[in-house]
């Protein structure tokens, strides 16, 4: 006690100016508490998912005659002259409906698909994320690179070949699959559990060139619109806008592993040894354009895809942030 009889009065240090010897992960800048990282991981698989699925029932007609056109080698076997002649006879052939051949495998895919690919990049981002919540630019290629590589092997690779087959399938005299589960018994009894996993060396390719350039656009067209304020909100419109540049940016990126990738999926993938020698026989028999067949389908088909997909993720997210703390 001091000679006044008081106790004396302690100053302390304001813990916003101390100092920690470590990071604090838990508190922004502003000293606010910022989201746990696995709440905004959790929040990105749900809204991912839900997209995911609202998202292929729109542009499932695309990929289709995509993949058709993919499929179609030259020689005797050839049957399409273009995107408008696969169109005319799949309609002739099989109705109109016929362009949703193989709905149901990208619909029981495209969920988990899409809530791993979002659910993935968010976790990554919550570890590699800037003080300010941004990315650098190494950072936006290693978090999409990621969230690529985990939807490939997780959701990707046995929902492509499943879906490759069964419009492989439907090219033939006397179609073989009934249904997605009929189909996909047939092919496990035929191929073993193995039989849905081929191409998963093409597809982590695919996939992870894919989201690595998808996510790296997105995030720098943002954050060039934000101007460095990382408050200011993005238009609707204007994210399915970088959506669309982000998606064909990687269209023109990865084409040609997307036509390796479905070669190795389709009926015939046993007269290739591996990716490398699909990729020269494709090579050598077909030459360097057979890389880009099916590409205009597909530019339209991502360009859309990734519009939509962004648009309708960021509104889920704008939603769950509001209600879900």
């Amino acid at each position: 006690m001091n000679p006044a009889g008081r106790f004396p009065v302690m100053s302390y240090p304001n813990p916003k100016n101390f100092v920690y010897p470590f990071k604090r992960p838990w508190l922004r800048d502003n000293g606010a508490a910022a989201p746990a990282a696995g709440n905004t991981g959790v929040k990105g698989i749900v809204a991912g998912g839900i997209t995911g699925g609202i998202e292929i029932c729109i542009t499932f007609p695309t990929e289709y005659v995509k993949t058709q056109l993919q499929l179609d080698e030259k020689g005797g076997q050839k049957q399409y002259n273009g995107i408008a002649d696969c169109v005319k006879k799949t309609v002739k052939s099989h109705g109109f409906f016929g362009l949703y051949r193989g709905l149901s495998v990208l619909l029981y895919g495209s969920i988990p698909k899409s809530a791993v690919r979002f659910g993935s990049f968010e976790a990554f981002k919550n570890q590699m994320a800037q003080p300010d919540g941004t990315l650098s630019i190494g950072g936006r290629l290693i978090c999409g690179l990621g969230a690529g590589v985990m939807e490939a092997i997780f959701a990707v690779t046995p929902m492509e070949t499943v879906k490759v087959k069964f419009i492989n399938d439907q090219r033939s005299g006397n179609p073989r699959f009934k249904g997605f589960f009929h189909g996909v018994g047939i092919i496990v009894k035929e191929q073993g559990l193995g039989g849905v996993y081929k191409g998963l060396t093409a597809t982590i390719m695919k996939q992870g060139s894919n989201q690595a350039i998808r996510f790296f656009v997105m995030e720098t067209l943002k954050d060039v619109y934000k101007g460095g304020d990382q408050n200011k909100k993005v238009p609707k419109v204007v994210v399915g806008v970088f959506g669309a540049i982000a998606g064909a940016a990687s269209v023109f990126g990865n084409t040609p592993i997307d036509v390796v990738k479905t070669r190795m999926q389709g009926l015939e993938a046993a007269k290739y040894k591996n990716t490398l020698d699909c990729f020269l026989t494709i090579w050598k028999n077909e030459g360097p354009f057979a890389f880009y067949k099916g590409t205009v389908p597909r530019l339209g088909r991502v360009c859309l895809d990734v519009a939509i997909t962004f648009m309708i993720y960021d509104s889920f997210m704008e939603v769950f942030n509001k209600i879900w703390p």
